[in-house]
């Protein structure tokens, strides 16, 4: 493998802590399937990294989720294209989006209110619509 650091807007992730293992990949795809390596598994451990600090690493284990296994290790699977290389870079790319995306700070949320005009208003259609209905009624008799 090349020697190489995998980049995210806000950090890299050296080339020595991720492995990659080649294996056969499943499915559909004749001969080729059966006598090529071109599935991907990227495994990195999170813990181990020396490019996080601890509450980064805290933030990507949350944001990893059913990707992260009791190793603490992020595992990573490509096998869509036929070419080695092609998933190779997808896999990778995919891990430089999960972390991309963990370690985005999120927005907060603004509480709205509504406002008085909209409320007037709101309670002004009510009381126009009660008028429609109550004047489709027969007047009452005695």
């Amino acid at each position: 493998m090349e020697r190489r650091d995998f980049r995210s807007p806000t950090a890299r992730i050296p080339a020595q802590e991720i492995r990659l293992e080649f294996v056969r990949s499943s499915g559909p795809g004749g001969q080729n399937v059966n006598k090529t390596a071109s599935k991907v598994q990227l495994r990195w451990h999170v813990g181990g990294s020396s490019a996080f600090s601890d509450f980064e690493k805290a933030a990507i284990r949350a944001y990893a989720g059913h990707r992260l296994n009791s190793e603490d290790e992020i595992v990573l699977v490509a096998q869509t294209e036929r070419s080695q290389s092609q998933n190779r870079n997808q896999v990778i790319q995919r891990l430089q989006d999960v972390v991309a995306a963990a370690l985005t700070p999120k927005k907060k949320h603004k509480k709205t209110r509504v406002s008085r005009s909209q409320k007037q208003k709101r309670l002004e259609d009510k009381r126009r619509t009660g008028e429609v209905k109550r004047a489709r009624k027969p007047p009452r008799g005695e």
